[in-house]
């Protein structure tokens, strides 16, 4: 029997035996929380369990299969932990079990790829040895774990941008509203139902810092903790004039405008640095794709018609 049907029938077995486990351990899952509502008195009833539909149930298993993944590499450092759910509350995530998903995920990408490249017959990948082929799959397992890891950098730069935009726009609503007499932490409150529609980002932001003023949390406190969710610099910034303004009493309104004058400025400056970047950006797309097609457009018709003129002339000498 050659290696590469060999290596076929492998890989086979590998997913039957991983489809038999995924679907006993669900069958077990579902047993136990099936025993656990009658325990509760909480047994759901056949119309609930038909309103759920399919596509619930289905995403409910899903679901708790990560969470059981996630238990199974969570680490015994409480440290690690709190750092990975300040990441997750940075990308806008706060539910308490949003670590342990990451983590399951991260496992089940790695091994979901895995299979998916052992399903690859090896006549695609020009029959490579043993060697090459279990780098392959190691490869392809270490790409699967850390792809949460990249969404996860690339959900948070992203919302962090999309706050970063819509925070002048709403320091010119909260000056509106203090120097028309409302508190701070009115005008906080204010400003975040008012850009819902517009910025929802900055605008659960806002309500999140609302909520934790009506709870009792002083006011430097809350602020800091918005500074630490978001975790930019320009919120540093606003925070640290916010708390300092409080402390010693000057006018927020003030302070407020002056702030967003140089949050303005401080944007102008950007795209007009990014303008100034642009013809270096654009000078090596002009010279390799843009330029020669252009001299092919303009300058062949011309070459083509003197080869025809001159090649005659030339052939009779």
């Amino acid at each position: 029997m050659t290696s590469p049907i060999l290596i076929s029938i492998l890989a086979f077995l590998l997913c039957l035996l991983a489809s038999s486990a995924l679907y006993i351990y669900l069958s077990s899952r579902e047993a136990v929380q099936t025993w656990k509502r009658r325990v509760e008195n909480r047994l759901d009833t056949p119309e609930s369990v038909q309103e759920m539909g399919w596509i619930d149930s289905l995403r409910t298993q899903f679901t708790r299969l990560i969470e059981s993944l996630g238990n199974a590499m969570k680490p015994s450092n409480e440290a690690d932990v709190s750092t990975l759910r300040h990441s997750l509350i940075t990308a806008g995530y706060r539910h308490p079990r949003a670590p342990i998903l990451l983590l399951g995920s991260k496992l089940f990408c790695a091994t979901a790829l895995l299979l998916g490249t052992t399903l690859i017959p090896t006549k695609t990948l020009g029959f490579p040895s043993y060697s090459m082929l279990i780098t392959f799959y190691v490869g392809a397992a270490f790409v699967g774990y850390y792809v949460p890891d990249y969404w996860l950098r690339w959900t948070t730069s992203s919302r962090q941008r999309r706050i970063l935009h819509a925070l002048p726009d709403a320091l010119d609503l909260m000056v509106v509203c203090v120097e028309a007499g409302l508190g701070l932490d009115q005008a906080i409150n204010r400003v975040g139902n008012e850009i819902k529609l517009a910025h929802w980002d900055l605008s659960d932001e806002f309500n999140l810092l609302a909520l934790e003023l009506r709870t009792g949390v002083t006011r430097s406190d809350a602020l800091r903790n918005l500074s630490q969710r978001i975790a930019l610099e320009e919120f540093r910034n606003l925070t640290a004039m916010l708390i300092q303004t409080d402390r010693f009493g000057t006018s927020i309104g003030q302070a407020l405008r002056v702030h967003s004058d140089a949050m303005k400025v401080t944007r102008r400056m950007k795209a007009e640095e990014l303008a100034a970047k642009l013809p270096i950006k654009l000078l090596f797309p002009l010279l390799f794709f843009i330029f020669p097609s252009l001299f092919i457009v303009v300058l062949g018709p011309a070459i083509i018609t003197i080869f025809r003129t001159l090649l005659p002339a030339l052939s009779h000498h």
